[in-house]
This record gives C-alpha cells, sequence and structure tokens, in this order.
C-alpha cells in the first residue's frame, strides 16, 4: 500500500511541528520550504490538518502554525484512515467493473490486509515518530534563505 501525496504531506508537516519549540510557530510557506513540498499543497493540507485538529493555526502577530496535543499524542492509525480514506484498495467497481467482482477473494484478501496496515500504526503517535534520529534530522532542516520569511514575523500561516 502507498499513502497519498497529501497523507505524506501532513506527516512531514506533523512531525516538523512537533520537534519545534512552542514559541516557533512558523508559517505554512516556512514548513513547507523545510520539508520540501510545494506552499499549495501544504496549505491544502495544514487546512485538512486545523480541520482534524492537529494542526493549530493562528493569523497575524505571533501568528504561525503549531502542532495540537492531540495532534502529537493521537493515534497514527485513525489520523491516516481519515487522511486516506478506507475505500477499497482495487477498483472492482470502475468503469468497466471487474468482471470477477461477484466471486473474487481479492478484494476481501486486500481490505484485510489494508486495515492491518492502519492496525500496525494504532500504537504510534507524531511523538513516537519524532523520536531519535529522526528528531534531530528534523531539527536540522532550515528554509533557503530568503524565501518564504519576510520582516516582522507577522505572517499569517496561510502566507
Amino acid at each position: 500500500m502507498r499513502l497519498t501525496k497529501s497523507t505524506d504531506i501532513a506527516l512531514r508537516i506533523a512531525m516538523r511541528l512537533a520537534v519545534l519549540d512552542e514559541e516557533a510557530n512558523p508559517t505554512t510557506r516556512e514548513v513547507a520550504e523545510a520539508v520540501g513540498v510545494p506552499y499549495t499543497h501544504a496549505a491544502k493540507v495544514v487546512s485538512r490538518l486545523q480541520h482534524l485538529g492537529v494542526v493549530e493555526a493562528r493569523r497575524g502577530h505571533g501568528g504561525g502554525l503549531s502542532l495540537t496535543t492531540a495532534g502529537r499524542t493521537g493515534s497514527l492509525g485513525p489520523l491516516l484512515r481519515e487522511l486516506e480514506g478506507v475505500g477499497d484498495v482495487v477498483g472492482c467497481e470502475d468503469e468497466p467493473p471487474c468482471p470477477l467482482r461477484a466471486a473474487c477473494r481479492l478484494r476481501g484478501a486486500l481490505r484485510t490486509a489494508q486495515e492491518a496496515f492502519f492496525a500496525a500504526l494504532d500504537p504510534l503517535s507524531i511523538g513516537d515518530l519524532v523520536a531519535a534520529p529522526t528528531g534531530p534530522v528534523l531539527l536540522g532542516l532550515t528554509t533557503r534563505p530568503g524565501l518564504g520569511t519576510r520582516p516582522g514575523r507577522g505572517n499569517a500561516p496561510s502566507d
């Protein structure tokens, strides 16, 4: 199973936020540059993470992004289920529909494997993912000079 690009970006952003000081409050643009993703994708993902209660985004002076307690300690399994959706791995009902769909055992086996994948992530949290050696690497990520930062740091999180 392969995660969607959107889920990959969500995990990178959450992991980056998890290792920063609570006062850091980077903008979406700064986090996007640090984790190597396009700003437009990061902005959509941050909005989704905010909706799910994983990230808090504040506008104005002193604003920026931060990981919520639920985002730091919540189970990865349910988060990934929400981000990925739990639809079928194969397109049995696509057009044209698979001629084996009425008697196929593959669909059920893949559904079981998909749930096992998510279940393996249930005991983990974002906080677990940023333990050494990952955390120090995440802390070493920096934005490129002159990109994504503006004087004053009053940038809105959606910058």
